[in-house]
């Protein structure tokens, strides 16, 4: 009699917006598209991609004021109960995906394989927690929260740690979070990049390239504002897309070379990447898929020489790496790329690395393998 498939779970931390984290779910859902993705919360509207999914909620989408529901700092406690409350039983392999609280699940059978792919431990707990306690703000309501962060952070981590056990397996979207996982968590792990479309990405034989380009969601921990002004600095064209809640902060700092696109289509971004002379990476990233795909388009990156930029730029080869996060070494690094030459094609093979393929071959390799055990 032939052996049953393995029943499989998907469980991410929410799906409010498209980023690289949702990209991951994608991917994961087209490799086992049988398997239902709870989340804690679920905007419909901002992951089309996942429109066929069978996607379930934990309770916190009906209880959760509307106006709150997606301000997904407020709710670490909350969120952290709801994923330990869903009932998994029915399924073999659970599979998270997580910066924040969706590994927190609880297997409730002996026989199940929890296999964690951990984008970073939590910010906001362990890495990036001073940043995350002098930047808090809530409008009127920052004062009154701020105080209770050093509390509420200590109880959170002894929470984000009890959940560790659960995990059988731990996959790392970066060496930089590899580390970290070691760290905070005293556990190995494996890196497996995140999936890349590189081939879309493909640069044309022969293209004229100009001035630089970012793209990415806007928010401050991304440092567009050290782009802006390094452009503004060296008079230089920039072109800025997409779109967040710090676009407004954003243009205000703008100067005449500085241009916004607002959010393109996928065509056009191919299109505004493939003509840039190079991409501008100036915040600290858990990995950085926007840095991978400039590269698959032959376009240079100019990075930030820490985290996930460090996985994907090689100095003087892929692009050129500066050391402090300030517009100084920005621009310094802007006026040594100037002086430097790179091939579209070459640049395009070392994204291949990231490619959406790999990730697909390995992460069945891990689910095979954990079948085994």
């Amino acid at each position: 009699m032939p052996q049953r498939a393995p029943k499989i779970a998907i469980v991410h931390d929410w799906l409010t917006t498209a980023g690289g984290a949702e990209l991951v779910v994608e991917a994961l859902h087209t490799l086992f598209p049988k398997a239902p993705i709870y989340t804690s919360v679920y905007d419909p509207k901002a992951v089309p991609a996942l429109k066929n999914a069978d996607v379930r909620t934990t309770y916190l989408q009906e209880k959760l004021p509307k106006p709150l529901r997606f301000k997904h700092t407020l709710w670490p406690t909350a969120r952290a109960k709801a994923f330990r409350a869903l009932d998994l039983s029915e399924f073999d392999i659970i599979i998270s995906s997580s910066s924040a609280e969706a590994k927190a699940v609880r297997k409730t059978r002996p026989d199940q394989v929890h296999i964690a792919y951990i984008h970073t431990p939590i910010r906001y707990y362990w890495s990036h927690y001073e940043e995350f306690r002098r930047e808090f703000r809530f409008g009127a309501f920052t004062p009154f929260i701020r105080p209770f962060i050093p509390f509420l952070v200590k109880q959170m981590r002894k929470k984000d740690l009890a959940s560790i056990p659960g995990i059988d397996i731990m996959i790392a979207n970066s060496t930089v979070t590899q580390q970290r996982i070691k760290e905070y968590y005293g556990r190995a792990s494996t890196v497996v990049y995140p999936p890349v479309s590189v081939d879309r990405f493909t640069p044309p034989p022969k293209t004229h390239r100009s001035g630089y380009i970012i793209w990415g969601r806007h928010v401050p921990y991304k440092r567009f504002d050290l782009a802006i002004k390094a452009a503004n600095e060296l008079g230089a064209p920039l072109t800025i897309v997409g779109s967040g809640p710090d676009t407004d902060r954003l243009k205000s700092l703008a100067g005449p070379t500085v241009t916004f696109t607002g959010r393109v289509s996928d065509e056009k971004l191919i299109e505004l990447a493939q003509s840039a002379k190079a991409f501008l990476f100036p915040g600290e990233e858990d990995f950085g898929i926007a840095a991978v795909e400039a590269l698959a388009a032959g376009t240079p990156v100019i990075a930030y020489a820490k985290g996930g930029a460090l996985d994907i730029v090689q100095d003087g080869e892929s692009g050129v790496l500066f050391e402090e996060q300030t517009v100084d070494s920005l621009r310094d690094a802007i006026l040594r790329f100037e002086t430097l030459h790179f091939l579209p094609a070459t640049l395009h093979r070392k994204a291949k690395r990231f490619d959406k393929g790999l990730f697909a071959t390995k992460i069945k390799k891990i689910v095979a393998d954990s079948l085994l055990k």
